[in-house]
């Protein structure tokens, strides 16, 4: 969630159903006709004017229809924001391009349609034990945060308020959503993006449910309890309901803000050791991953300053609503991956990849060893061997150093260059969320300018190493 305070507001959301039916209905057929139109008038150019044209073409029908979503906000938005992290391979480029647009929008609800929400869900007598500033400190597409403190002592939350009538909407926007794309001739529908599709829907319909997310939440706040690198909000069950979620307030600057930019090498890469084997306990341990890379989702405490230690440096983490869980069938795979790339195995990489359905054994064994290859150097941080670092990743005490390194791009190039997109099969939707986390954790310790090998934290995960 947006954690900027919201320059623009508007009175209410479109949420009924057939009126925001309408306003999709109506852009879809728009553009539909217009890339009806553009088809015929491009026919008879030649292959490569009719290929610039059409790129064109799908960039300012892409453009359009993000500005139409954007107009309805609620769940129409958030629905595009999913499609545009996880929808590239069912997405034309420039679709997932204009999607991440939606990620920019902070246009908030009025205190007036807020108060009324909360007077409703809490009532008149819950709602007296506190004081809320009626400006959100963050808003987003499916709701808003405001600060609040409790009369009796003190005590400083954050309520996270549900937009009314968007848990009612997923359904019906989604549906009219995939029906736009399809009459905008934006995507074509088959098996795999059906299923895709009804993935989308299971998680909106996670995002949605607060009751779910307050759980969640507390439940990694027990598991993280006896870790004070972290901090996760306590859930006020008091305050909470189906579409609010009350927690604690938690001080800390964002990821990016100098006075974390400022921190001493030392304690930046702490805190980058300290996301690195978050994700190792979520991933091997506990099954459950919180799988937005948003980095609103984080914060961080520096040590001595308010409601921190004088000693550690922390990160807080906010919202679990995207928390997904993963079974023990999808999971060996994975971490059979993992440790094969680990001890330079190519073959039983390979098996992985086939297991896990993304691979086949169908591939000439060039193609395999090739994309074998590009998965095994996406561990590169976390290697023992050390020689095929390019000099520039590495600092003068022989340490990894994660930003410089670019290694998200020198892995997409490889591909690009391996040329195993002719082959490439869809991945399992778990594995693209998986992916995700992945990049969004190296992204995190990146921008911490963090430096250090990952390689002793990823014995401990995978050998359970007792020195580490």
């Amino acid at each position: 969630m947006s954690s900027s305070r919201p320059g623009k507001s508007v009175s209410r959301i479109k949420t009924g159903s057939f009126e925001r039916r309408l306003s999709l209905t109506r852009a879809g057929l728009f553009a539909g006709t217009r890339m009806a139109s553009h088809m015929a008038t491009n026919w008879f150019s030649n292959k490569e004017t009719r290929e610039q044209r059409h790129r064109a073409m799908l960039s300012s029908q892409a453009r359009f229809l993000v500005d139409e979503l954007g107009r309805l906000k609620g769940s129409v938005v958030k629905i595009g924001q999913v499609m545009a992290l996880y929808g590239e391979h069912f997405l034309p480029e420039e679709v997932t391009e204009a999607l991440h647009t939606l990620e920019d929008q902070t246009t908030s609800l009025e205190w007036p349609a807020i108060e009324r929400v909360l007077k409703a869900e809490l009532g008149e007598s819950r709602l007296s034990e506190l004081d809320i500033d009626p400006e959100p400190i963050g808003a987003a597409s499916l709701g808003q945060v405001h600060r609040a403190v409790r009369r009796s002592d003190g005590l400083e939350l954050v309520l996270k308020v549900q937009y009314p009538g968007v848990a009612d909407a997923v359904d019906s926007d989604l549906n009219a959503v995939a029906h736009l794309l399809k009459v905008a001739r934006l995507v074509s529908f088959g098996p795999e993006f059906n299923d895709w599709l009804e993935e989308v829907r299971e998680m909106m319909h996670r995002e949605v449910d607060y009751r779910l997310e307050a759980r969640t939440t507390e439940k990694f706040r027990q598991m993280l309890s006896h870790d004070p690198r972290f901090v996760v909000p306590r859930v006020l069950a008091e305050f909470s309901t189906e579409h609010i979620i009350a927690s604690t307030y938690e001080h800390g600057h964002s990821v990016s803000s100098v006075a974390v930019r400022e921190l001493p090498l030392e304690r930046r890469s702490a805190l980058g050791q300290a996301a690195l084997e978050l994700f190792f306990r979520e991933l091997f341990e506990w099954g459950e991953i919180q799988t937005d890379p948003n980095f609103g989702n984080y914060r961080i405490r520096i040590a001595g300053e308010q409601g921190g230690d004088s000693e550690t440096d922390r990160i807080v983490l906010l919202d679990f609503g995207a928390v997904q869980s993963y079974s023990s069938d999808f999971l060996q795979p994975v971490i059979q991956m993992i440790r094969a790339s680990y001890e330079e195995d190519l073959e039983q990489v390979v098996e992985g990849g086939i297991k896990l359905r993304f691979m086949s054994r169908d591939w000439p064994a060039e193609v395999l060893d090739k994309f074998g290859k590009v998965c095994m150097s996406v561990l590169e941080p976390l290697a023992k061997d050390r020689s095929q670092w390019p000099d520039y990743a590495v600092n003068s005490h022989g340490q990894y150093r994660w930003k410089q390194s670019d290694l998200p791009s020198r892995v997409a190039k490889q591909a690009a260059r391996s040329a195993i997109s002719r082959y490439f099969r869809v991945p399992p939707k778990e594995f693209v969320f998986l992916n995700r986390k992945l990049i969004g954790v190296y992204t995190f310790i990146a921008v911490l300018h963090s430096e250090f090998n990952g390689e002793d934290l990823l014995r401990k995960y995978l050998y359970d190493d007792a020195g580490v």
